[in-house]
């Protein structure tokens, strides 16, 4: 896809991995609405609009059905329509079975997959018209292998990947194509809980590479995948390699 002169509609846009994958596409992207729960003093929208970019910035909560439309349709009454749709936003969600999973489970749900459901729904019919559109979801490397005390983070995060294999194919004959990327541990405020021992185990045993991801290391494969004509249904990995070890 050629992104320029493209509208791209991106959730969790004003922080960390959002945050990033909205400057990305500021060097071709002309168009870009920022939703996010709170936009107060949008550093990012400023930057953006440095750039020259169009910045369209809405709050929402995007938990909730009727937000995610209100949000599709205001993005698509400022700007024509919508050709990207990148849904990052989401939250911890700690717990197991026995032990506080049941207090978050249904607000994964529906942060990170109902709303992507949502907005998917309030979008296409645009993507539709305009011939075409690109969709990325942000899962998790939490999705792809157990993890303890986040049984309905992993859980949410594990479906994604499918519901991104099974949109691509809903949406193939009308050249929509729909991506996914596993970010690992990725240095943002979402990783602020964790100690100095954690952090350190992270880097000499968990990670192959011993270093932490950052934002644009996501950013990089989210623009690829937007860009890529060719690639639908894929679920991309950006962890340093932790998924892919058995001990």
């Amino acid at each position: 896809m050629d992104i320029c002169d493209k509208v791209a509609f991106i959730t969790g846009g004003t922080h960390g991995i959002g945050a990033a994958i909205s400057l990305a596409l500021a060097g071709q992207a002309s168009k870009i609405s920022l939703v996010a729960r709170n936009t107060e003093e949008s550093a990012v929208r400023k930057q953006l609009e440095s750039l020259g970019i169009q910045c369209l910035l809405i709050s929402a909560d995007l938990s909730k059905e009727d937000e995610c439309k209100r949000a599709v349709q205001e993005t698509i009454d400022h700007f024509g329509g919508i050709d990207i749709l990148v849904h990052s936003a989401g939250a911890a969600a700690a717990g197991g079975l026995l032990n506080g999973a049941r207090e978050v489970w249904y607000q994964a749900f529906d942060i990170h997959l109902h709303a992507a459901f949502h907005l998917c729904a309030a979008a296409v019919p645009s993507m539709r018209k305009r011939k075409g559109g690109a969709i990325v979801f942000i899962s998790s490397a939490a999705g792809l292998r157990g993890v303890k005390n986040a049984l309905a983070y992993a859980v949410v995060k594990g479906a994604i990947p499918q519901f991104t294999r099974a949109l691509a194919l809903e949406l193939s004959d009308f050249n929509i194509r729909v991506n996914c990327v596993s970010p690992g541990v990725i240095r943002t405020r979402f990783q602020d809980y964790l100690s100095a021992d954690q952090i350190k185990n992270n880097l000499d045993n968990r990670i192959p590479l011993h270093r932490e991801g950052k934002p644009e290391d996501v950013a990089d494969a989210v623009e690829m995948l937007i860009r890529n004509d060719f690639i639908t249904g894929e679920n991309i990995v950006v962890d340093g390699g932790m998924t892919m070890r058995i001990v």
